[in-house]
């Protein structure tokens, strides 16, 4: 009797199985499994953009989007977009940075929601310097610095304001130009030991999640005011991917978050496995771009 019963149960199991599972042998419910069709997100060669486009990749992937990220300079983020060849460029600096792009493209592209408030340019010294806390306490502090403030690339747009600076407040200081790298390099080792140091610096960078800092007072206003970080889309984006868009406009990250994000993404040995190893420790901030 209990034979008689077994190979039909077994049947209809077999049967349950495969209708919940599709032609490739995948459960529909995992959002993996489904081709929603492709992305172009543009990326340029800033820290945060990095951190940030890997980031997206990852998630838009794990909904089920083939998702590829083309390195641009930012002309071509806004050329492409506007052209439609690129579907987002996440790295749109307003209302000063980005003005003169945004007002060429701005009919063709869709600018979407700010995603980071806060961004600053400034000098910037460690938080241990209690008597540094403006740009006109360099001067009258002078000897502790070496008079050098340690700049990064010649062409940057922070050093030719930092320029204007050392003009401005009558500075006797020498900016000196390396990299990123050189300097960040300096700053931490200067650190290290305690000892003073000014740098050019900007928020969002990774070492405010790396150090004790403090931006020096601008009372000229020559670095500019604060700015906000938006994407933008190409115009039609909204219309083809909706939930996309709605996902996108969820996310923002503050200071810490992006951070540490940054952080991630720096110190692993692919951009990527860093991106995955800070979406692993923060699900619950990921989470709610999503609901």
């Amino acid at each position: 009797m209990v034979k008689k019963f077994f190979i039909p149960i077994l049947l209809m199991l077999f049967v349950f199985m495969l209708s919940a599972c599709n032609d490739n042998g995948t459960h529909d419910t995992d959002a993996a499994s489904e081709d929603k069709g492709s992305l172009k997100i543009a990326m340029n060669d800033w820290a945060e953009n990095i951190a940030v486009s890997n980031m997206w990749k990852i998630l838009l992937e794990e909904r089920g989007y083939e998702t590829e990220l083309v390195q641009v300079e930012k002309a071509i983020m806004y050329q492409g977009v506007a052209d439609k060849e690129l579907d987002i460029g996440m790295e749109i600096w307003l209302p000063h940075t980005d003005k003169p792009y945004y007002d060429e493209y701005s009919d063709d592209i869709d600018l979407r929601d700010a995603w980071y408030e806060g961004t600053d340019l400034a000098l910037t010294v460690p938080d241990y310097m209690d008597d540094i806390n403006n740009i006109e306490d360099l001067e009258e502090n002078k000897d502790l610095f070496d008079e050098e403030i340690i700049g990064i690339d010649a062409g940057a747009s922070i050093m030719s304001l930092t320029e204007e600076v050392i003009d401005t407040y009558d500075l006797s200081f020498e900016l000196k130009s390396s990299s990123e790298s050189a300097m960040l390099a300096e700053l931490e080792s200067h650190i290290a030991e305690e000892k003073p140091i000014v740098v050019t610096l900007w928020k969002p960078h990774s070492a405010f999640a790396n150090y004790d800092l403090k931006l020096l007072d601008d009372t000229e206003n020559i670095y500019g005011e604060e700015e906000k970080i938006y994407y933008a889309a190409r115009v039609d984006l909204k219309d083809d991917e909706p939930e996309v868009v709605e996902w996108l406009d969820n996310f923002f990250l503050n200071d810490e978050q992006l951070g540490s994000l940054m952080n991630a993404v720096e110190k692993a040995d692919q951009e990527e496995d860093g991106a995955q190893q800070w979406i692993d420790n923060n699900r619950d901030v990921v989470d709610e771009w999503f609901e």
